[in-house]
């Protein structure tokens, strides 16, 4: 199944090495060939060199946006629910906040406040999406905390951050890893929706949706243009929903720990 995509990846950058953003009019709306694989776009470039290049913005971006919500959320969770008291009910206040509205609409109105580019989208899923692992971590210290073996470390004198570390974050990481997984499709069809309208990856960036928007006008003409980056959006979004459920059957996650 990866033989295909990693012989792609090799011809590309190994054989082709195309520039994804150098513009040759002359070579315009070409076929395809050996030269060019998906032939070219309205601006003469290489569509399979944008395409890979393109995997470093959409996916990228994206593990980048996952990562640094999962950085945030999780620590203000773990320390929400073993402290309690104000910061939690301050924490459970703004996750309800986020969480009355749904994810795509509060993304798109932060990234139209912050203004175009992929930084402020990426800001924008952050703020969005690092509400869910808080929530995640607090709702799983909150059963774990009056156990025996807590209930030991505390006597023992371990401190706080030791036993969320050390007795904690080993029960919750099963959960964060299939929601991230998960989530990795929903903010790759998120950077490339925004991204398609404008709120995300300016041009010439070989961004997937940014792709799709500027194939728009060919679409009659050369339909493989929107084709190709609508099917690399889709194939991951198919793996990342895929290795959540490998993830999830694993660490024998329950379903509704996902919602």
């Amino acid at each position: 199944m990866l033989i295909l995509p990693l012989a792609a990846v090799l011809y590309a950058f190994l054989v082709l090495k195309h520039d994804p953003t150098l513009v040759s009019l002359t070579d315009r709306l070409l076929p395809m060939s050996l030269e060019h694989p998906l032939g070219t776009d309205h601006l003469g470039r290489d569509v399979l060199t944008r395409l890979l290049h393109g995997s470093t913005q959409t996916v990228g971006y994206g593990l980048l946006a996952l990562l640094a919500a999962v950085v945030i959320g999780v620590p203000f969770g773990l320390l929400a629910g073993f402290k309690g008291g104000l910061m939690d009910r301050i924490l459970m206040r703004i996750a309800d906040a986020f969480l009355s509205f749904p994810d795509t609409i509060v993304a798109i109105v932060l990234a139209g406040l912050l203004g175009a580019g992929i930084e402020n989208l990426l800001l924008a899923i952050v703020v969005v999406k690092w509400v869910s692992y808080a929530r995640l971590a607090r709702s799983t210290v909150l059963t774990e905390r009056r156990k025996d073996y807590i209930m030991m470390a505390r006597i023992n004198g371990l401190r706080t951050g030791r036993i969320m570390t050390k007795h904690l974050f080993p029960h919750i990481i099963g959960h964060v890893l299939v929601l991230a997984s998960l989530d990795l499709g929903k903010i790759i069809l998120l950077i490339s929706s925004l991204s398609y309208i404008g709120l995300g990856a300016q041009p010439p960036a070989p961004e997937w949706g940014a792709m799709l928007n500027e194939a728009r006008p060919y679409f009659h003409s050369t339909p493989s243009l929107m084709i190709a980056p609508g099917l690399m959006i889709v194939f991951v979004v198919l793996l990342s929903n895929l290795l959540g459920d490998y993830l999830r059957d694993k660490f024998d996650v329950k379903k509704e720990v996902q919602s």
